[in-house]
């Protein structure tokens, strides 16, 4: 891709993509799925799947690769697996149409990238994430990055994606990288 942005807010891909892959699995699927900051697709706090991007240069200037994968069968995995992964078919019981899932997810990629490279499409995909983010507010969660650790509740999103978390000492940090786990029986 090589989005219309400016690139420090490229960063908005992962989330653009995340939304496209809740959308494709909605429609072919009618399976909702929480999408856990920045990246992690989950249904019932289980990892259904996944959106990695990467900023590259080329000759004709930098282009963002996404990869998207998303768990469509669960065959051979194991009862310890289980327990933090799940799959469309576990989620539907019942087979999922591949081809129906790859054709909703193409489709609603490109619906989702334009969007996001029209006027205010930076704003929407923001406020459109956290609509379909139960990690957006008031999420009670664990940062760790590079060794530091801290605990807080989540406060938003900063216009280029980035996690607000609010420590449990009032202080608001802003969080562009790193684990971020949600903390069990807190919301």
């Amino acid at each position: 891709l090589r989005p219309e942005l400016k690139m420090n807010s490229w960063p908005l891909i992962t989330l653009m993509a995340a939304l496209a892959a809740s959308d494709a699995l909605m429609k072919a699927c009618g399976l909702r799925v929480d999408i856990k900051w920045p990246n992690d697709l989950c249904v019932n706090e289980r990892k259904l799947g996944g959106i990695l991007a990467e900023t590259i240069d080329t000759e004709k200037g930098p282009a963002a690769i996404v990869g998207i994968g998303i768990n469509l069968c669960s065959h051979g995995l194991s009862d310890t697996i289980r327990e933090a992964v799940t799959s469309v078919e576990s989620e539907i019981a019942a087979e999922p149409d591949v081809e129906g899932v790859l054709q909703a997810l193409l489709k609603a990629m490109s619906e989702r990238y334009e969007v996001l490279q029209s006027p205010k499409g930076e704003e929407h995909t923001i406020r459109e994430w956290c609509a379909n983010s139960s990690f957006a507010f008031d999420r009670q969660v664990r940062v760790s990055l590079d060794g530091d650790s801290f605990v807080g509740a989540t406060r938003g999103l900063e216009s280029d994606g980035a996690l607000r978390v609010e420590t449990e000492a009032g202080r608001i940090r802003i969080v562009r990288a790193g684990d971020v786990t949600a903390l069990r029986g807190m919301k």
